[in-house]
């Protein structure tokens, strides 16, 4: 699997948020987008999941363009800004029935993403009574829990503990070693630099690797 961004820019009513972005992603590593909040990483990875349409330029997912397909990435699950689940069922209950979708997954598959992000103690909680970093770790659950072959996370260590922080991490960079592609997007720069191997930082609307 391969990502490319091509001559990507993005313009809301006018305001430029991204300018000529040039990226490519392959699998077998972890990305970091780094850059102040407002930079236009929550925007980019928008596009990259084909919820915004560029202005300019194109995504390729293996050299087809999401947009002029008009689908939504092959193998791809994301986490972006806020999670959003039911609120009157559980943390498992909500897990389900996203699985109900693709039918690709049991509840042993369900069970055992909650386990890696130490939700599993949590899930038959009501969602309307999570804690924002209970949430983030739902959001992420969602994420892994089918075996993606790229997985987008936006902010995800924001609210959790440093214990699960840590084991989130590994997970992560044991996920790339199978030969998936991680984009991980963080305003705080400690969050990227012990995790992505490849960094990309967002400033006034230009996209620079570092």
């Amino acid at each position: 699997m391969k990502i490319e961004v091509k001559n990507l820019s993005k313009q809301f009513k006018g305001v430029t948020i991204l300018d000529n972005v040039n990226a490519t992603f392959k699998e077998g590593n972890i990305y970091g987008l780094i850059g102040r909040n407002g930079s236009g990483k929550s925007v980019f990875l928008k596009i990259l999941c084909n919820f915004y349409s560029p202005s300019d330029g194109e995504v390729l997912y293996d050299g087809i363009n999401i947009f002029k397909e008009n689908t939504f990435p092959p193998e791809t699950r994301a986490l972006i800004e806020k999670p959003a689940f039911l609120p009157d069922i559980t943390g498992f209950e909500n897990l389900k029935m996203l699985a109900t979708i693709q039918q690709i997954i049991g509840d042993d598959e369900i069970l055992d993403a909650l386990e890696k992000v130490n939700l599993i103690e949590d899930k038959d909680k009501k969602y309307k009574v999570y804690s924002l970093g209970m949430k983030q770790k739902l959001g992420i659950a969602q994420v892994i829990m089918e075996n993606p072959k790229v997985l987008i996370l936006d902010e995800p260590f924001n609210g959790i503990e440093d214990a699960t922080a840590s084991k989130l991490r590994k997970l992560l960079k044991e996920e790339a070693k199978k030969g998936k592609i991680v984009i991980v997007a963080s305003h705080i720069k400690e969050d990227i630099i012990n995790l992505a191997n490849v960094t990309y930082k967002f400033d006034g609307g230009k996209v620079t690797k570092i």
